[in-house]
């Protein structure tokens, strides 16, 4: 065979309609591939966003619950600062300390 008959018009037609075809599904500056990394990406970032809307969410409430409510303002008092009312005797515990006659207990 010759060259001629193995390059034909149409073959090389096809060729570069082939090419072309290539070219636009997988080159230039946003190929295939690049905007599906681009999808994968937004759908990261939207599941990312409704996670921290959460986290805010969470927080407020939260913050609501300490500016307005006054059980939960105790309850941080009290843990967080070990303030006591009136009469009350706070005790704290603390874990591998010294016993009543100085011994070093074990903790357990």
């Amino acid at each position: 065979m010759r060259l001629g008959e193995l390059v034909t018009p149409r073959r090389l037609l096809l060729a570069v309609v082939l090419l072309a075809l290539l070219f636009g599904i997988e080159g230039g500056e946003y190929g295939t591939g690049d905007w599906l990394a681009l999808r994968r990406q937004a759908r990261e970032e939207r599941m990312m966003v409704a996670e921290l809307t959460r986290d805010v969410d969470s927080l407020t409430g939260a913050l609501r619950r300490l500016e307005r409510d006054p059980a939960t303002q105790e309850k941080v008092a009290r843990e967080e600062f070990g303030m006591v009312r009136d009469g009350e005797v706070l005790y704290r515990l603390i874990p591998g300390g010294e016993g009543e006659r100085g011994e070093r207990t074990e903790e357990r």
